[in-house]
């Protein structure tokens, strides 16, 4: 897969992570070795590097959740070789590999990044909006714990509803990395009606995906998760089709950071209300 520019793009490896990482660093992103590595357990053979004078200069991913959807993120590019045609060639090859694979595709792009996409097909969906909280930086340890298999049944039941897609195997990695007790809520009879977990972050503590039937038990569900949290700073990605949140949110010290577009090729479902936040920019 070479171009007339010198710039070849292959499969991103895990020997590549301290490359990736530090193109992340260098776009002032949050996210981990764990993951980078996630991304790849997922998705091994649809993870790609951009390369030149082998040196790893641009990277992205895609995650499939089943044949419904499939989801692009990690786009980076090194500031010196932007604007030269190579995240168009990395995201040209990921939806090639998604080809006949799903019949949706979607990402989260930055307001930069929105033109990129457009112009090879996406359509703006809806919108999120990062929140960040200051505090200090922390480390977890917490013990796996846990949760029984009806339990954890229905919050993938849950999940599917809300998400429109099997999102299964992302959220077994994702529970059982949590880095705080995934908060759980429950009806009057015991069945889930919600579910909130959070990970560690290079910068902060990430809360996501919080995903609920009941608007009251979205905002326990955060007000658990915060208070484990408690001192480390915090990113949350909310929702826009959730409602009005910025109230709830500045109420517990939050600030708004950034805007982020959504963006769909194929028909497709906007994004549920269930869904306060989301589990993040590069899986959704």
């Amino acid at each position: 897969m070479q171009d007339p520019s010198g710039v070849k793009i292959r499969l991103l490896r895990e020997s590549d992570i301290p490359a990736a990482m530090h193109l992340k660093r260098l776009a002032g992103w949050n996210q981990t070795e764990s993951d980078w590595r996630t991304l790849l357990q997922l998705e091994p053979d649809g993870c790609f590097a951009a390369v030149f004078n082998d040196q790893v200069v641009g990277t992205t991913t895609t995650t499939s959740y089943g044949g419904e959807l499939a989801w692009i993120g990690m786009v980076l590019v090194r500031p010196e070789n932007r604007r030269a045609g190579i995240a168009t060639k990395l995201l040209q090859t990921a939806l090639s590999y998604l080809d006949h694979k799903v019949a949706v595709v979607k990402l989260d792009a930055t307001e930069e990044g929105k033109y990129v996409y457009e112009r090879i097909g996406f359509e703006v969906e809806s919108s999120i909006e990062r929140w960040s909280r200051r505090g200090e930086a922390a480390s977890f340890d917490r013990q796996p714990e846990e949760i029984d298999s009806d339990t954890q049944r229905q919050i993938l039941q849950l999940d599917a509803r809300a998400f429109g897609a099997d999102r299964s195997k992302l959220l077994d990695v994702l529970l059982a990395s949590s880095c705080v007790r995934p908060v759980i809520t429950r009806s009057e009879e015991g069945s889930v009606t919600g579910y909130a977990l959070a990970r560690s972050g290079s910068d902060a503590a990430y809360v996501g995906p919080i995903v609920s039937a009941q608007r009251s038990d979205a905002v326990e569900a955060l007000d658990q998760l915060l208070e484990q949290l408690h001192p480390s700073a915090v990113y949350v990605d909310v929702n826009r089709n959730w409602g009005e949140s910025q109230q709830l949110l500045s109420e517990r010290g939050f600030a708004k950071q950034r805007d982020l577009i959504r963006m769909k090729q194929g028909l497709a479902i906007p994004t549920s209300p269930l869904v306060f936040a989301i589990a993040g920019p590069e899986i959704g």
